[in-house]
């Protein structure tokens, strides 16, 4: 009886551990699910990031280089333009410096395209420094969530073993106590046939002798019952 409940108690234990491993996975499973999706989709914007400013930075490249020389050919058109006129105390201000393209907060267009410029080559720089950081988390969390899942899925297969070698012992000692009450029942059934004999009533010592041995002679079959054997 106490081996049948251990195992009853065994099975259920086991079978509360299947149920929480099993759960155990499919959170693992959503959360890599959940890792995948939102990486692909940074690493898509990361990509498209960094293209544009690798785009950005040519583009602002080949204004600056129009720009350089056009001003280039104005300053040497400015050079002989005073080249060929007479010194004069008047002469007008502008045209003591080539123009380079003046902005009203102050500075000239080719710096703030070099400062435009810096701008998206610390941009494409900062997003292509992130990508690799997200990859590299990515990767050790997928690492580590599929290491977790197979060592939980391990367990769950060892468990789910044992608790179906304990079922068929269940079984096994489940028959064995019904084989046994089987055997009780019968040897009870003796002890009341038994019973009448150990009576006195003023029987003589000769019989009650006999009787005894007749006891002894039932209790001994009974006790081949218990034990399994045939009657002979």
């Amino acid at each position: 009886r106490v081996q049948k409940d251990d195992l009853t108690s065994l099975i259920a234990q086991l079978t509360q551990d299947i149920e929480d491993l099993t759960s155990a996975v499919a959170e693992l499973d959503a959360a890599m699910q959940a890792a995948t999706e939102e990486r692909t989709s940074s690493k898509a914007a990361n990509t498209q990031t960094i293209a544009d400013a690798k785009a950005a930075q040519t583009a602002v490249e080949q204004a600056t280089a129009v720009l350089k020389d056009f001003y280039a050919k104005s300053a040497q058109a400015t050079a002989l333009a005073q080249s060929a006129q007479s010194p004069a105390e008047d002469a007008p201000e502008t045209f003591d410096k080539p123009y380079q393209g003046l902005l009203p907060e102050g500075g000239n267009v080719v710096s703030f395209l070099e400062v435009v410029l810096t701008d998206f080559a610390r941009l494409e720089s900062e997003t292509s420094t992130s990508e690799a950081t997200e990859t590299d988390s990515y990767d050790k969390f997928m690492f580590e969530s599929k290491k977790d899942r197979a060592l939980k899925e391990n367990e769950k297969g060892h468990k789910t073993a044992k608790r179906s070698d304990s079922e068929g012992a269940l079984a096994q000692t489940e028959e064995e106590l019904k084989l046994t009450q089987g055997q009780l029942d019968m040897a009870v059934a003796y002890y009341e046939k038994l019973k009448p004999t150990c009576v006195d009533s003023g029987i003589t010592y000769e019989e009650r002798v006999k009787r005894r041995e007749e006891e002894i002679q039932s209790l001994q079959e009974a006790l081949k019952i218990l034990a399994g054997t045939d009657l002979s």
